[in-house]
């Protein structure tokens, strides 16, 4: 078959890695002049590995917990599956050249305005403010902004520590040869909260850069034959951090084993992660209610599944 998968992030090159090892003609439009996300805090647990082996030669730092802090109230979590830094960049330019030695084609400066002609297969891995989800008339996720920065330091502790703000968070994660902080919340409140924050802690920051986080209660994914959606463009972020490679890696692997039959793969897809997402954002909620109402609540210590929370 002929497919284009449309967005040239991580879920577009995995995709065309193995839909071109299956032997279908794969091409990747992707509008940027370049490949790699640079703005992420490539924070994966150790699944990524089970999708991409070579990912390894790239770890940063290793994550075993994590510091949830409230006004009167730390809680820490240790995960049973421990989290590792990787540059994002680096890896989305690994997984290109895996898809490219398969077989697949990735043609760099292409913005998609409309379908392409003459393809069998449409497969929407554009992101966010997805094109392909804008032109099937879907409807829109909520979007998050977060900034990240980074201080100049060098720490490879294995804690990462957040502090909770009205309905996201600010980070500070440990990357090796430095730190970085970031914030995820709504785009209104984003920048004063990281601010104010960063001056409270006398913390100056650089390379700051901003990108938008997209999240839904139920995944957009269309009834159609012929055009899907994977990734960020579904608005498939994990509600409690807003992390969507793991996730969409796993819905990547759902759409390749039904393949080509797309139905098959939102039918799928929807029984996986629609009780998942919903079960996070009600937890989410009644953590975030807790520890600011009733922090005695909250166990000090509690060990859980960094990537599902059931």
């Amino acid at each position: 078959m002929k497919i284009a998968i449309v967005g040239g992030g991580i879920t577009g090159l995995y995709l065309a890695w193995k839909l071109s090892q299956k032997g279908e003609e794969v091409t990747v439009f992707e509008k940027r002049e370049k490949i790699g996300k640079e703005v992420c805090s490539g924070l994966f647990s150790e699944r990524i590995f089970d999708f991409i082996p070579e990912s390894k030669r790239l770890i940063q730092n290793e994550i075993k917990e994590v510091l949830i802090h409230f006004p009167k109230k730390t809680s820490r979590i240790v995960f049973k599956k421990s989290f590792f830094v990787i540059d994002h960049y680096r890896l989305d330019n690994l997984v290109a050249h895996l898809a490219q030695n398969s077989g697949a084609k990735i043609i760099l400066n292409q913005k998609i305005d409309n379908f392409p002609k003459g393809i069998d297969r449409i497969i929407g891995c554009d992101g966010a403010n997805s094109v392909i989800r804008g032109k099937l008339n879907l409807s829109e996720p909520r979007f998050f902004l977060s900034i990240q920065g980074f201080l100049e330091r060098k720490d490879s502790s294995c804690s990462l520590e957040t502090w909770a703000t009205d309905s996201g968070f600010i980070w500070r994660i440990p990357r090796g040869e430095n730190i970085e902080y970031g914030i995820m919340e709504d785009p209104i409140k984003a920048k004063n909260y990281f601010d104010k924050f960063l001056k409270e802690k006398k913390i100056y920051l650089l390379r700051k850069k901003a990108a938008i986080i997209p999240q839904t209660l139920i995944p957009i994914i269309p009834k159609n034959s012929r055009i899907t959606l994977c990734g960020d463009a579904t608005g498939l972020t994990k509600p409690w951090s807003g992390g969507g490679v793991v996730w969409s890696l796993i819905s990547a692997d759902v759409l390749l084993k039904n393949f080509p039959d797309f139905i098959k793969y939102k039918k799928e897809f929807n029984n996986f992660f629609l009780p998942k997402v919903v079960f996070s954002k009600i937890v989410k909620k009644i953590v975030y209610f807790s520890g600011r109402n009733f922090p005695w609540l909250l166990p000090k210590k509690i060990k859980i599944e960094g990537d599902f929370l059931f």
